[in-house]
């Protein structure tokens, strides 16, 4: 597995995220409780835990794909828990996601794929690559290349590796002009070499664009190694958050001590695969 080439840079000031007291019940379950913390521009933030501790919901809540059921929910100076259906679409336009099954149109293209992501700028749909104006046809050739696929742009997007494939979705995400990255378990699906790749593109992201980007990870190692700051959950209850040099992995695997029937029954641990 590689390593960041960059240093990671100092989060700037600007908080981009403002969780505070969320409370997430689907019913009689309670999948995430009383969970507060902030995010900065340029920082990378890693969210481990168990599968079904929350991860996932959590991720969900801070677009609005959630409705989270108690506390406040701040992004770019946005409420999402309060803001109406046409905020909530103008803000998810600032908000790229990164999925762990890439998400692609296989029969399209590469290159179209990538504009898929820039039809939030259009006012009617586009059919074919050549039917998108000449400067964003550009644009994403230009994300291609940042992800080291620009000599694969007409290639359909079901021909390529596993790897391949999400680093067209993240050069789609880079598309969408976000301000905010949220990527659920982008790694999941891929062998280790892939997953560094990967790691390093959106590590590369965050720095140079900077963008604020908040990732979900079962890998305790890769969140090491990238993140500037690790947030753990267990039981839908936060545990850990702290700058990721302040931590050995000893420390961080401390997250994943199953917890005892009582706890997981109460904090609903398979909430977040709903």
């Amino acid at each position: 597995m590689s390593t960041p080439v960059l240093p990671p840079p100092v989060a700037g000031d600007d908080v981009v995220i403002a969780a505070r007291s969320v409370t997430k019940t689907f019913g009689s379950v309670t999948a995430l409780r009383d969970i507060s913390f902030d995010v900065h521009r340029s920082e990378l933030v890693v969210l481990l835990g168990l599968s079904g501790s929350g991860k996932s919901t959590l991720l969900r809540c801070l677009n609005g794909l959630h409705p989270i059921s108690s506390g406040t929910v701040e992004v770019g100076g946005t409420r999402v828990d309060t803001a109406s259906s046409a905020r909530l679409r103008a803000l998810r336009r600032d908000v790229g996601f990164v999925f762990q099954q890439f998400n692609l149109v296989g029969r399209l293209s590469c290159l179209e794929n990538v504009l898929i992501g820039g039809l939030g700028r259009l006012r009617l749909p586009r059919y074919g690559a050549l039917t998108y104006p000449t400067r964003m046809r550009r644009d994403a050739l230009a994300h291609l290349d940042r992800v080291g696929l620009a000599d694969l742009a007409d290639r359909r997007a079901d021909s390529l590796s596993g790897g391949q494939q999400q680093r067209v979705a993240i050069a789609r995400m880079l598309m969408q002009r976000p301000r905010l990255v949220l990527a659920d378990e982008p790694v999941a699906s891929l062998d280790p070499e892939n997953a560094g790749v990967v790691m390093d593109l959106l590590f590369r992201v965050c720095i140079e664009d900077q963008l604020t980007v908040v990732c979900t990870l079962h890998q305790v190692d890769l969140a090491l190694g990238w993140a500037h700051r690790l947030i753990g959950l267990r039981g839908g209850q936060k545990v850990l958050d702290r700058a990721a040099v302040e931590l050995s992995r000893e420390s961080v695997m401390e997250i994943y001590r199953r917890v005892d029937p009582g706890e997981q029954a109460d904090a609903g641990l398979r909430a977040d695969r709903r």
